[in-house]
């Protein structure tokens, strides 16, 4: 790519109907690049993989990095690198088409640009990702822009960046690591019994709260809204119904299940080890 003569505008949130929703696989794939990025890069830029969904919000679901070098005003993206990944992920996954790119750090950049003409020519009216890696805030930030061009007749002003509304979406055991993945530091990580003790209180306090809607719309203080009743409605009746005794049998079943997967898992890796130092012994010998 050549150097970038673009002036960058970035706005706030776009008043345009355009919406994104983003899986945390994304979040993580992007961090794990950004950790194993080069010694000399400040950031990691690739593309995003995804559909456009039947109500036109743009669903990211998968992605990967691409190499590329910048400077203070030139952008160079390894281009086979990205066609050939492009390629791979589709042989996997053919209904993922390319619907914009990311790149880690907080807003948009001057080479920003000049990547997004790029994308623009690959799908149209790409969606650039931003990732703060940085913790700028406080913690890890995460946007989303579209650009549209501003022209001065046939003379090119500025590129445009708008923000645009960004969902991201997870069941609680994502939720658990993303939690510790946008904060600065954590004493230590937690364990699978301390993650599930973290979702169990999460949800106590959500059930909770619907106790207390019901409660007020019951009582007279609060409007009954339809469209929440259906959704407690739907949502009581997709849960299974189990006396105690039941429950306690499945938990302690599932349990014993759990423990013979650690100790079959315990016994492979003391045989593997075993017959590793067998084997070094036999070559020495």
């Amino acid at each position: 790519m050549a150097a970038s003569e673009h002036t960058v505008l970035q706005f706030g949130t776009s008043s345009s109907t355009l919406t994104a929703k983003i899986h945390p696989l994304v979040i993580f794939n992007i961090c794990d690049c950004y950790v194993r990025r080069p010694d000399q890069a400040e950031r990691v830029i690739g593309t995003l993989l995804g559909s456009i969904l039947p109500d036109g919000t743009v669903d990211i679901r998968n992605s990967y990095a691409v190499p590329h070098s910048e400077s203070a005003d030139q952008v160079a993206l390894d281009i086979e690198y990205h066609h050939n990944m492009l390629v791979s992920h589709q042989k996997v996954n053919p209904k993922e088409v390319i619907v914009g790119w990311y790149s880690t750090g907080l807003g948009v950049t001057g080479g920003s640009a000049l990547i997004h003409e790029f994308y623009s020519r690959e799908v149209p009216n790409p969606i650039h990702l931003t990732v703060d890696t940085g913790f700028n805030n406080g913690e890890g930030t995460i946007k989303a822009y579209v650009s549209s061009n501003l022209s001065l007749g046939d003379r090119q002003l500025a590129a445009q960046f708008q923000e645009v509304p960004l969902d991201l979406r997870m069941v609680e055991a994502e939720r658990v690591g993303f939690d510790i993945l946008k904060t600065t530091m954590v004493d230590k990580l937690p364990n699978d019994l301390e993650g599930m003790e973290a979702s169990m209180e999460r949800l106590l306090a959500l059930i909770d709260d619907v106790y207390k809607y019901v409660d007020n719309v019951v009582e007279g203080h609060v409007a009954p809204d339809n469209s929440i009743g259906r959704f407690i409605s739907e949502t009581v009746s997709s849960l299974p119904r189990l006396s105690p005794p039941a429950f306690d049998k499945l938990v302690n079943d599932s349990l014993q299940d759990n423990l013979l997967l650690l100790y079959l898992s315990s016994i492979t890796r003391t045989q593997l080890s075993l017959a590793e130092k067998l084997n070094t012994a036999a070559q020495i010998l």
